[in-house]
């Protein structure tokens, strides 16, 4: 690898991105020859659960400095905690990233495939009197750990010697002892203001099953001694984390200071490669929970439908929703990076989808709360095709065929019996344009039982083929329609915020769930243009004048899309 500069491409391509101060970070080290000018940065997910929105956000920054570096990104599982980790979620993460459009080409890792060398440093550590063998229980510890004003105590066993904490690990490792009875504890500073500084733990017996070593191991690294190894072993420079690991960086340095003196950096291209930590503040998103441990409830407790429910803030469940991968790289540009804690509002996430989806999804007609409309004039065995435009902001999206009858379906919201001065749609005695057909006046109106309007009459203006008036006269209203005799049945699920209010973790008396919307999800049957039966899973459009649905990448069948909702329309209905 070639000592490396910002590209310009990248920089010119993410202009948002130049001069926050990880980017000057690693500008500045390059600069200064570190590490021999070189740039490897790397996304490590714990495979416990699906990746969310807060995640995305790290692996543009992880993947976006190597790119702009001319560096490269290790994808890594961080599995040290089998209790919790599986394969199936290794699967999902990498899927995800891809997704989003990033690749780690051959530098692929798991943790689990370093667990002897991280073993292998935790013996030399022992035997440098750098770690022993502590019997305290996790209660004593905290007293003995004490608090950040005052030093604490040190551990009864801090002074065991080299040859009896070798014995005391090796029979750990065999299984001998119980889980919490024994840890392995650095040996450092219980005087230090950092709590983590104070002898954290190493290795904690965990008689656990891992899904990638079996029942190889029964002692397992904390992430912070496995997380700088892993680093340090595959050559990383710059170890990206999200704020919460400010206070972990000084034991991190730590880990490296003992794997220098050992000699277990790697050296590439004649240059010692050293990794650094530096810190960036998390994303925070409105109307949603990024704990994966609460998310994880959510799907155990089947509060939703699993973790790719579209109304996760997960990758996935984004992805289902019909989210496009640029507009959430343009988000996480957007809201930048910086070291302090915010929340960011859930409108700014929907308003970069509807940005992209608005220049790339074609329009479609349907009607989502149908209320017959019949043409008197028109014949009734009659019917023509006219051409409507795929999507105005593409000059290149060509045009479509949609038929047009006697009798149609109409939004029911486009019609007022008794309309204020600001309705400007259909009522009766007033003209409106069908979308791309024709002009047509309401004469009259039928009523069930009950006073409800179920349909409206009127008459269309023959001369006035494609929408357009003959004589120039002014029509205000323009409302979309769907052919009766063509209408296809669309099932439509109309998905809203997953929590009523913006911080469902605000309120400590009460458990977030409590905030759950339970109109989070409607299921409908719409009806829609015959093209409609032709789109893909995963394919989206816009409903015209109503909001861009997806067709479900799990539900649909051929000719059978399953309609979600993916976000409404920016204007709102009514300003036409």
């Amino acid at each position: 690898m070639n000592p490396t500069t910002p590209t310009d491409a990248t920089a010119a391509a993410t202009p948002e991105s130049r001069g926050h101060f990880i980017y000057q970070f690693i500008a500045e080290d390059v600069a200064a020859g570190r590490n021999g000018g070189q740039v490897v940065t790397r996304f490590p997910p714990e495979p416990n659960g699906f990746l969310h929105i807060g995640h995305a956000k790290a692996i543009c920054i992880d993947f976006g400095m190597a790119e702009a570096f001319n560096g490269r990104c290790h994808l890594r599982m961080d599995d040290t905690n089998p209790a919790k980790e599986d394969e199936s979620y290794v699967r999902a993460i990498k899927e995800d990233v891809r997704w989003l459009g990033f690749d780690w080409g051959e530098h692929f890792y798991y943790a689990a495939d370093m667990f002897e060398q991280m073993h292998d440093l935790a013996v030399a550590l022992i035997k440098s009197g750098h770690a022993y063998v502590c019997d305290l229980s996790q209660e004593e510890w905290k007293e003995y750990r004490g608090i950040p004003t005052e030093p604490g105590i040190e551990s009864p066993y801090r002074k065991r010697g080299v040859e009896e904490n070798l014995d005391l690990f090796a029979r750990m490792r065999a299984g001998e002892f119980e889980e919490g009875s024994r840890c392995l504890r650095a040996r450092i500073d219980m005087t230090s203001p950092n709590i983590h500084f104070r002898d954290p733990v190493l290795y904690r017996i965990m008689k656990q099953s891992h899904y990638r070593t079996g029942d190889q191991w029964q002692i397992y690294p904390t992430y912070d001694f496995a997380h700088p190894i892993e680093d340090a072993l595959e050559g990383v420079t710059h170890s990206l984390c999200t704020l919460e690991f400010e206070v972990h960086r000084p034991l991190y340095d730590w880990v490296i200071d003992r794997m220098q003196e050992l000699g277990m950096l790697v050296v590439r291209d004649g240059h010692t490669i050293r990794p650094q930590q530096r810190e960036f503040a998390r994303l925070s998103l409105d109307y949603t929970v990024m704990s994966k441990r609460k998310l994880l409830q959510l799907v155990q407790d089947q509060l939703v439908e699993g973790w790719d429910d579209p109304r996760m803030p997960t990758i996935s469940g984004l992805r289902r929703r019909g989210y496009p991968a640029a507009a959430i790289r343009d988000f996480c540009d957007r809201i930048g990076v910086s070291k302090y804690k915010s929340s960011t509002e859930l409108a700014l996430l929907e308003s970069c989808v509807r940005d992209h989806l608005n220049r790339t999804a074609q329009r479609r007609m349907a009607v989502i709360d149908p209320l017959r409309l019949v043409i008197d004039n028109y014949p009734a065995d009659a019917e023509e095709w006219f051409d409507a435009v795929n999507n105005h902001e593409d000059p290149e999206a060509d045009t479509r065929k949609v038929p047009f009858s006697r009798e149609l379906w109409i939004e029911r919201e486009d019609f007022m019996e008794f309309p204020d001065k600001k309705f400007f749609r259909l009522a009766p005695g007033r003209e409106v344009r069908l979308r791309y057909a024709c002009l047509f006046t309401c004469t009259s109106v039928e009523h069930d039982d009950e006073g409800r309007v179920v349909a409206v009459h009127g008459t269309y203006d023959p001369e006035s083929r494609g929408g357009n008036a003959p004589d120039g006269r002014r029509v205000r209203g323009t409302i979309h329609w769907v052919s009766i005799r063509h209408a296809q049945p669309l099932e439509t699920r109309l998905y809203d915020r997953l929590f009523t209010v913006p911080d469902p973790e605000a309120d400590e008396s009460r458990h977030f769930t409590e905030f759950l919307n339970p109109d989070s999800l409607r299921c409908v049957n719409a009806w829609g243009e015959p093209s409609l039966t032709e789109l893909l899973p995963g394919e989206t459009v816009q409903f015209e004048r109503l909001a861009y649905f997806c067709a479900d990448l799990r539900l649909s069948r051929p000719g059978q899309p399953v309609m979600n909702r993916t976000v409404t329309l920016k204007e709102a209905r009514g300003k036409n």
